[in-house]
């Protein structure tokens, strides 16, 4: 099985990382700031309408390229060099596709390609594909 779609979107740029935590009653409790809570939304809306049938109950390869908008002197196809780190992009992308059931949990994903890029059509590429049972040995490594 293999899923592939773009999102003809502006990526956001703000990252699952940026949880705040306050602490109530010596109990420290951690919390979405608004514009991560309306980032993980935008996604979650996107998203929803490429859910597969049925998850991935396999090992799977992410592929991802993240388009975002021409700025400055940037031309089309350009790497984007500058933050969001592609780290920080794929978690809460993982997160909200785990939300809404592409797979059970998001450790299914053994490999992994992401790449930023500066765009004239700002959005995100994803491909997804399920891998074989067997990966590599270690002597082919």
């Amino acid at each position: 099985m293999t899923t592939t779609f773009f999102i003809a979107m502006e990526p956001p740029t703000v990252t699952a990382q940026e949880h705040k935590v306050t602490v109530i009653h010596g109990i420290p409790r951690f919390y979405d700031t608004p514009a991560l809570k309306d980032a993980r939304d935008k996604l979650a809306a996107h998203l929803s309408k490429h859910t597969p049938d049925r998850p991935y109950t396999g090992a799977v390869r992410l592929l991802t390229k993240w388009c975002f908008p021409l700025s400055g002197s940037h031309r089309d196809g350009d790497w984007r060099t500058s933050k969001p780190d592609t780290d920080n992009l794929q978690k809460l992308l993982k997160d909200v596709m785990t939300s809404l059931g592409y797979w059970k949990d998001d450790a299914l994903v053994c490999s992994e390609i992401c790449e930023k890029f500066w765009a004239a059509t700002p959005g995100i590429y994803i491909h997804i594909e399920e891998l074989s049972k067997n990966g590599y040995s270690a002597s082919e490594i």
